[in-house]
């Protein structure tokens, strides 16, 4: 039995990438974990009351940046000696991963525009189901990875995934990409700072921060350890098709790359 066996059904997906960037079994410590919270929008079972409007929209999850993960993993492989994701299987219209549980929105009511009539009068009790089938075992196994890695001698950087929509309640976002950062801002800061080749409107701590409790899996699990770490977002238009999530990949690993190598041991060799 595998560490995700036992931590039940919705522990989270895995996939690992070797120094070649080549899908491999889990088995070395990756240079990078990669941490995607809102990467599916699929709902079971007693959870299904949701319209196809909501499952398509930004409230069900991040439009785009699971492909854009998929994509950046061999990339940040080749480029930091070893990657892996992991990423949700099910949607944050049932409980949002990075939430901490006494927040209010781990289980909204209303996304934006978006009503999530599953989540209306929810029951403390119900709430507690939704963490122990959901949240516990995500994070049980993330924590599980990165214990692994401790254990094993790497001491590996900490990127979580995001989209953001390119209009909020109508109003343009300019921000094309943003780094965002809690108690450690070293990374996020170097990121923003490489990032002028990206020709993208780049900016620390936007179009959130951690002020708006987006920093929960990073609190959880970098912080503790002293793990560098930074909250990737890109605005969803921008990784809207499979080909612009392989695109931006590419440009983004560079500037991802030069940056882990001047704030960590780990010795990244130029793309």
């Amino acid at each position: 039995m595998t560490p995700q066996d036992a931590l039940g059904d919705w522990a989270g997906n895995i996939l690992s990438w070797d120094e070649a960037g080549d899908l491999v079994q889990p088995d070395a410590p990756p240079a990078v974990i990669l941490i995607c919270e809102h990467a599916s929008s699929r709902v079971v079972a007693p959870w299904s009351n949701a319209g196809a409007d909501l499952l398509a929209s930004h409230a069900a999850s991040d439009p785009g940046a699971l492909g854009l993960a998929l994509a950046l993993g061999p990339h940040l492989a080749r480029g930091c000696a070893g990657a892996e994701l992991i990423h949700a299987p099910l949607s944050r219209l049932i409980y949002d991963l990075n939430r901490s549980p006494d927040r209010p929105d781990a289980c909204p009511t209303q996304s934006e525009i978006h009503h999530i009539a599953l989540n209306e009068g929810i029951s403390a009790t119900e709430r507690l189901v939704r963490l122990e089938r959901l949240y516990l075992p995500f994070h049980d196994f993330v924590r599980a990875r990165i214990a692994r890695a401790l254990t094993l001698g790497q001491r590996p950087v900490i990127l979580t995934i995001h989209s953001f929509s390119a209009t909020w309640h109508g109003v343009p976002r300019k921000v094309e990409f943003g780094v965002i950062h809690d108690e450690m801002p070293a990374l996020a800061r170097q990121i923003v700072a490489q990032a002028g080749d990206l020709g993208l409107v780049t900016e620390l701590n936007a179009p959130y921060s951690a002020a708006d409790h987006v920093t929960h899996t990073l609190r959880l699990h970098a912080l503790p350890y002293g793990l560098e770490n930074a909250m990737l977002e890109l605005r969803n238009d921008l990784i809207a098709t499979q080909d612009l999530q392989e695109a931006m990949a590419a440009r983004l690993a560079t500037v991802l790359v030069r940056a882990i190598d001047r704030v960590t041991e780990v010795q990244c060799p130029a793309l």
